[in-house]
C-alpha cells in the first residue's frame, strides 16, 4: 500500500470510529407503546417518569431498563403533555386539550387524584415546572391577553391563579412540546414563547420582565420551544415545528443579559433542551440531537433520530431522551471530538 493510501485509509477509519462513537450517544430502551411521548420527569439514576398521549403513564425504577406502563382509567382520550416527579411514589401530570387538567398520584401510579380540572375550551395548558417538591407553576396560552398561570404550594394537590399574570402580545402564545417552555427556582420563573414573536418571560418575585429571543418567529408554527440553566448561562431552542430542518435561528444563549447566537447551530427544529453539567448541553427535536460543550456557543450534531423532550435526573446523572411511537432512550457519556 503506497503512503497515500494508507493515510486515506486510516482518515476512512478514523472518520466511521466518530461516526459509531456519535451514534452509540444514544441507545433505545424502550418502544412498544404506540403514543407519543412528550412528558419526562428524571427524579434520579433509578427513577424516571413518562407521560403521554391516550392516556398513558410509564414509570421506571431502575434506570430505563424496564417499564411500567398503564392508561389512567378514565382518562384514556387525555393527552399528558407534562409529568413532573419526586418520587418512586409522587408524581404530577398534566393534560393538554379538553379539559384542562393536572392530577397527582402518591402510590406510584396506582391511583390518580384530580386536583384541578377546567372545561372551558379557551384553556390549554402547556407546562409545568417546580421549584422544589413543593412549590410549582402550571402555565397556559393567553386568555383575554394575559398568559394563564397557575400556582402550587402543596407539591401540586391545590391550585391558584397566580395574581400577576404575564402579558402576551397578539398571536403570542407558548408550546406544549416538551414540557420544558418553563423553568422555575427559587428566586425566579422564566417562560418562552413564540407565535407573532420569540420572547423569554422572566419573573423576579416583583414584576415580569419581556426579553426578545433571536429565534424563529412570525408563524404560529414558530418561536422558542425550551429553554435549560446551569444557574448563569441560560440556553433556548426552538424553531419551525412544520419545517424541521430549516436551521437558522433555532438556538441561542446568554450569560447574564447579553444574548448571543451559537457559531454553530443545531441541525434544525430543536423541542427540548437540558443541562448536563459543567458548560454542557444536551437538545433534541425531530431533526435529532446535538450537543453543546461550550455553554450554547457551538451544537454538533450527534444523532439523527426524532425525540420530543430529553432531561437530565434532578438528582444524578441519568439522562433520557423520549419521542413518539413510544419511543425512549438513554445518553451515554459524551466524549466531544474536534
Amino acid at each position: 500500500m503506497n503512503l497515500t493510501l494508507k493515510y486515506a485509509a486510516i482518515w476512512i477509519a478514523l472518520i466511521l470510529t466518530v461516526s459509531v462513537t456519535y451514534a452509540q450517544n444514544i441507545e433505545i430502551l424502550e418502544q412498544k407503546q404506540p403514543i407519543s411521548i412528550r412528558g419526562l420527569s428524571v427524579v434520579n439514576d433509578e427513577v424516571a417518569w413518562v407521560s403521554g398521549s391516550k392516556g398513558y403513564v410509564g414509570l421506571t425504577i431502575n434506570g430505563g431498563k424496564t417499564w411500567q406502563w398503564q392508561q389512567v382509567k378514565g382518562f384514556e382520550n387525555s393527552d399528558f403533555r407534562d409529568i413532573e416527579a419526586f418520587s418512586g411514589q409522587n408524581a404530577v401530570i398534566m393534560s393538554s386539550g379538553t379539559p384542562a387538567l393536572i392530577m397527582t398520584t402518591t402510590d406510584g401510579g396506582k391511583t390518580w387524584q384530580v386536583n384541578y380540572r377546567n372545561n372551558d375550551k379557551a384553556y390549554f395548558l402547556d407546562a409545568m415546572a417546580f421549584a422544589d417538591d413543593r412549590h410549582g407553576y402550571t402555565m397556559g396560552d393567553p386568555i383575554d391577553g394575559k398568559f394563564v398561570l397557575l400556582e402550587t404550594k402543596d407539591g401540586g394537590h391545590t391550585w391558584n391563579a397566580m395574581p400577576n399574570q404575564p402579558t402576551a402580545l397578539p398571536n403570542e402564545a407558548a408550546f406544549a412540546a416538551s414540557g420544558t417552555c418553563i423553568d422555575a427556582d427559587k428566586s425566579t420563573l422564566k417562560i418562552v414563547t413564540g407565535g407573532s414573536v420569540s420572547r423569554l418571560l422572566t419573573w423576579n418575585n416583583k414584576a415580569w420582565i419581556y426579553q426578545p429571543l433571536p429565534l424563529l418567529h412570525g408563524k404560529d408554527s414558530q418561536g422558542a420551544f425550551s429553554l435549560a440553566t446551569d444557574g448563569i448561562t441560560n440556553v433556548f431552542v426552538g424553531g419551525d415545528y412544520q419545517d424541521n430542518h430549516r436551521a437558522d435561528s433555532v438556538a441561542c444563549y446568554s450569560s447574564g443579559a447579553v444574548l448571543s447566537s451559537p457559531d454553530r447551530r443545531p441541525g434544525g427544529f430543536q423541542s427540548g433542551v437540558t443541562w448536563l453539567g459543567q458548560a454542557m448541553f444536551l437538545s433534541t427535536g425531530p431533526s435529532g440531537s446535538n450537543i453543546s460543550t461550550d455553554g450554547g456557543a457551538s451544537w454538533k450534531l450527534i444523532n439523527d433520530e426524532s425525540f420530543n423532550v430529553c432531561k437530565r435526573a434532578k438528582h444524578g446523572k441519568l439522562v433520557l431522551l423520549a419521542g413518539d411511537k413510544g419511543k425512549i432512550a438513554l445518553f451515554k457519556p459524551y466524549l466531544p471530538h474536534n
